[in-house]
């Protein structure tokens, strides 16, 4: 399945980074975010991935193009620097499409920007830039098929109430938006979308908005409650909370290292 990952945000709540670089450029260790996430994907066989480009999108193609696998990965050189030969590799058999998709365009806009890049797919997979989790995803999606649903997406415990949810016991989305409470389900993006999503989005739509209501109407939006790692990068205080697990060795969401759930 191909992977849209959302990368055009200002990052404005993470400006001692963002002011020079994007969001899904800051480093977790010795790579961006960015990688991590794709990185994610790809240990579950998902390498076809879709850039939504924005605000210094001109980087991200930067750090790809200029990608020097040495850098970050055990290697042999000899003939004095003629010849080096990798002992692992990671992206060479990733296929990357970078979009510009604009500056100021939300979600929704930016989905529908790619969507002639989404010809042919019957379903794929949607996220944003900012947020790792070792969820199971082969089993996420397989939940999604059973259920023949328009959408789902990953929702976290949080006290947070932005794109907070409300679902029936079979997952079944009731609800979406500011609710009350002391403690909620939120949005935690890694979307799972039929490409019937673009019947339900209208031009101006910001995604999360009008087309989920339009599906909550139609009973179509399911929701995969989880209770594992998830945590996003949104502000500096989170990024040195990154930046710790990382020096701790404590990395949940290095799934291809064995670090997710059952040791996967």
């Amino acid at each position: 399945m191909k992977v849209v990952l959302f990368c055009g945000g200002l990052g404005t709540r993470l400006r001692e980074h963002s002011d020079t670089i994007p969001k899904p450029l800051v480093n977790i260790g010795y790579r961006p975010i960015l990688w991590h996430l794709m990185r994610y994907y790809a240990h579950f066989g998902h390498k076809d991935f879709i850039l939504c480009l924005g605000y210094r999108g001109d980087m991200i193609r930067e750090f790809f193009l200029n990608y020097n696998e040495c850098l970050t990965n055990d290697f042999v050189m000899s003939e004095g620097g003629k010849k080096v030969e990798l002992l692992k590799r990671d992206i060479d058999d990733w296929r990357i499409t970078f979009v510009d998709t604009g500056l100021h365009a939300n979600i929704g806009q930016r989905l529908l920007r790619v969507r002639k890049y989404l010809e042919g797919e019957e379903a794929f997979l949607a996220n944003y830039a900012d947020g790792l989790t070792d969820l199971p995803l082969d089993a996420h999606i397989a939940d999604f098929k059973r259920q023949e649903k328009v959408a789902s997406f990953l929702a976290v415990r949080t006290s947070q109430s932005f794109h907070c949810v409300h679902s029936n016991d079979d997952g079944l989305v009731t609800s979406f938006g500011q609710l009350s409470g002391s403690e909620f389900w939120i949005n935690a993006g890694y979307f799972v979308f039929r490409h019937d999503i673009f019947d339900y989005i209208e031009e101006g739509d910001e995604l999360v908005e009008q087309p989920f209501r339009r599906l909550i109407d139609r009973q179509l939006l399911t929701v995969n409650r989880y209770s594992g790692f998830w945590q996003q990068m949104d502000t500096f205080k989170e990024k040195i909370t990154y930046d710790r697990m990382e020096a701790q060795g404590n990395c949940p969401w290095m799934v291809w290292k064995g670090n997710g759930p059952n040791g996967r």
